[in-house]
C-alpha cells in the first residue's frame, strides 16, 4: 500500500470467524453444556457436572489461545530511506530497521520459502501469512520499491 509517507505491506492471519462470532459460539456451547450437565445433576448423575466443567475449561483455554494469536501479523514500512519490518506472534514482537540503501531481499531457501530481509548485521524473515507463490511476488515488490521508489501492483502480477 502506498501512503503519503512511503510504502507499507501488511500481512495478517486469515481468520475464518470474527471475534464476535467466536464469542457467540462459545457462549452458546457453554449454555448448552451447562444445561445438559445441570439436567443430569438434577436427575442424580452428579459426576456429569465436574466433567462438563473440565470440558468447558479446555474449551476456554483453546479460545484464549486463539484470541492471543488473532492479531498475529507482519508489517513492512519503507519511508524516508529506512525499511522497518515487524513480526508479531502472540505477545512477542520481532522487529528490525534497515537503511534502504543496504537492504538485501531474498528467499531463505527457495522461491516458496520465507523472504529474508537482511542488512547491517540484522535480519528478519517475513511472508508467514502469504501463500508460497505470493512470497516471490512480495520479494519482487520489495526489491522494486527499494530500487525504483515505486512498487509493482501485487494484485496485478
Amino acid at each position: 500500500m502506498v501512503s503519503e509517507m512511503g510504502y507499507e505491506w501488511m500481512m495478517r492471519r486469515n481468520l475464518s470467524a470474527s471475534p464476535r462470532m467466536v464469542l457467540s459460539c462459545f457462549a452458546g456451547l457453554v449454555l448448552l453444556s451447562l444445561a445438559i450437565a445441570l439436567g443430569f445433576w438434577w436427575r442424580g448423575a452428579t459426576l456429569v457436572l465436574p466433567f462438563a466443567m473440565a470440558e468447558l475449561g479446555a474449551l476456554t483455554a483453546a479460545l484464549l489461545w486463539q484470541a492471543r494469536h488473532a492479531n498475529d501479523r507482519e508489517r513492512i514500512v519503507l519511508a524516508d530511506g529506512m525499511l522497518a519490518a515487524e513480526h508479531r506472534c502472540g505477545r512477542s514482537i520481532e522487529s528490525a530497521r534497515f537503511s534502504a540503501a543496504w537492504v538485501r531481499v531474498e528467499p531463505v531457501m527457495d522461491d516458496a520459502s520465507l523472504v529474508e530481509i537482511s542488512g547491517q548485521g540484522a535480519r528478519i524473515c517475513v511472508g508467514r501469512y502469504l501463500l508460497p507463490g505470493l512470497r516471490r511476488r512480495l520479494a519482487a515488490e520489495l526489491r522494486a520499491a527499494l530500487r525504483q521508489g515505486r512498487p509493482t501492483d501485487l494484485a496485478a502480477v
